[in-house]
């Protein structure tokens, strides 16, 4: 088929009927699997028993010596408890957040991959005979609620927090259950204050370090850590190496949560605050292209992206995000900048152009746009914006012209002065943006401060109280329209 296509393109660029080139479809690498998994109403059934099976299989089959409940069936009662309320809690938050397949799964994942570490850390406390402090001075206590904190949001790390801390208290010798619970929740509750909002992979770090040494105070508050001990000769050694443990213990977390996000974005197609202010870089060849080509976008862009920050800021929606795409949104104009009015001089090439063709020209910067996106490999948000901001809009300036182009046409036919055959067709159709509408409130908010923007560049002396009529106006005739 591939070829086939190739050579009708060749033969009707022959006739001159086409560039013989085709557009460009997107080649952004996703992940099949996590695609099905975000459609599939079966796997959405069958995460939970999955993870309820796996969570049994970490912690139900754990006894070592006096630790825990020697009584099985308390032991089987209590982990029946635990998921209840877990995937009770869980699903809750899922139906609230409208949370996908995909960060289910990265969520339970991550749940899962924190008890392998507890439980790992138990076995090797055992097999080496090492003190009982350290089954709570090793365990990577923030580690889940750290990743899911930055990944999915403030909500989904208090409950990875809340849910490691009762199935680790499982693994736990029984004396030592209450100081496990208490060091685990602050742990991972201090994990999700301190990453919430965070924009640096450096903040990471230090979110690790401060956890560390939370959790150094709450093992000296414990009697985990004796400091009449350490100011011993004899006891120096046992002690420092435990205070140096659970600060190394923290910023390895920090480290590894750090290194790690990277690739489960890509594999769970997500996209973090880190990201997109790694994203905002200037320096990007096509915002040095738009600089140089068409300064009045590059212009344009700023200002939207600066209205849009602020307005996501505002309704709590992704400010970063929106600061980014917005940048972005307008690089179509590249292909012909001297045809869009911010880049125009003296001279105003659409005066030579029928209204259709002028519209034409200016809807194309939307595919134009998507087609250099997707050929600079930019993040798949960026291109859902680019292909949104302007939804099914109407080019009214064209599309009145074209009307008044008519209407002169039917005076002269009833004149006599044209014939019936010169009267220009006006199709609403040739004056619409393809779409689609804006799907999320990001695309919406930058889809308005562009509109914003443009209306307000060639308002005639510009007041507060005029740009806020023009605003209002903007957003009810966008809601109208839908």
């Amino acid at each position: 088929m591939g070829f086939i296509d190739a050579f009708k393109r060749w033969r009707l660029a022959s006739k001159g009927m086409s560039s013989g080139k085709k557009r460009r479809t997107s080649t952004v690498s996703e992940n099949k699997v996590v695609d099905s998994m975000e459609r599939s109403v079966w796997m959405k059934l069958l995460i939970y028993p999955i993870f309820a099976a796996l969570a049994c299989l970490i912690t139900a089959f754990y006894v070592s010596g006096d630790t825990l409940f020697h009584g099985q069936g308390l032991r089987r009662s209590l982990i029946c408890l635990i998921l209840a309320a877990a995937v009770v809690l869980f699903y809750h938050i899922r139906n609230s957040l409208k949370i996908g397949n995909g960060k289910v799964v990265l969520v339970f994942g991550g749940i899962l991959v924190h008890l392998t570490l507890l439980r790992i850390v138990c076995y090797l406390c055992d097999a080496n005979h090492w003190p009982m402090d350290y089954r709570l001075l090793l365990p990577p206590l923030a580690f889940a609620p750290m990743v899911h904190s930055v990944l999915v949001g403030r909500y989904a790390g208090v409950f990875s927090a809340l849910s490691v801390s009762l199935f680790g208290c499982l693994l736990m010798p029984v004396q030592e259950i209450f100081q496990f619970m208490i060091m685990s929740l602050v742990a991972g509750s201090i994990a999700v204050a301190l990453t919430r909002k965070v924009r640096r992979r450096g903040s990471v770090l230090r979110a690790g370090f401060y956890v560390g040494v939370v959790t150094l105070l709450l093992a000296i508050t414990f009697d985990k850590i004796s400091l009449t001990e350490i100011m011993t000769p004899y006891g120096f050694a046992d002690e420092a190496s435990k205070v140096l443990v659970v600060l190394a213990c923290g910023l390895l977390t920090g480290m590894v949560v750090s290194g790690l996000l990277p690739a489960l974005e890509s594999l769970f197609k997500l996209t973090t605050n880190i990201s997109w202010l790694e994203m905002s870089d200037l320096n990007h060849k096509l915002l040095r292209k738009l600089q140089l080509e068409a300064p009045g976008t590059y212009h344009h862009s700023m200002v939207v992206a600066t209205l849009a920050e602020s307005a996501a800021e505002e309704v709590g929606a992704n400010a970063s995000m929106c600061r980014v795409c917005s940048y972005f949104h307008d690089i179509g104009k590249l292909k012909k900048p001297e045809y869009f009015i911010e880049n125009q001089g003296e001279i105003n090439p659409h005066d030579s152009l029928t209204p259709t063709m002028s519209a034409i020209i200016i809807i194309a910067h939307v595919k134009d746009g998507v087609d250099m996106a997707i050929k600079h490999k930019l993040n798949p948000k960026i291109i859902e914006v680019i292909r949104e901001h302007h939804g099914d809009s109407l080019v009214q300036y064209f599309y009145h012209k074209a009307r008044e182009q008519r209407l002169d046409s039917e005076h002269q036919i009833e004149e006599g002065i044209e014939n019936q055959d010169d009267l220009p067709g006006v199709d609403v159709k040739n004056f619409r943006y393809p779409g689609p509408c804006p799907t999320s409130r990001e695309s919406c908010i930058i889809s308005l401060a562009d509109c914003v923007e443009s209306a307000s560049r060639s308002m005639k002396k510009p007041t507060p109280q005029k740009i806020r009529n023009l605003i209002q106006e903007i957003v009810m005739d966008r809601v109208t329209s839908g």
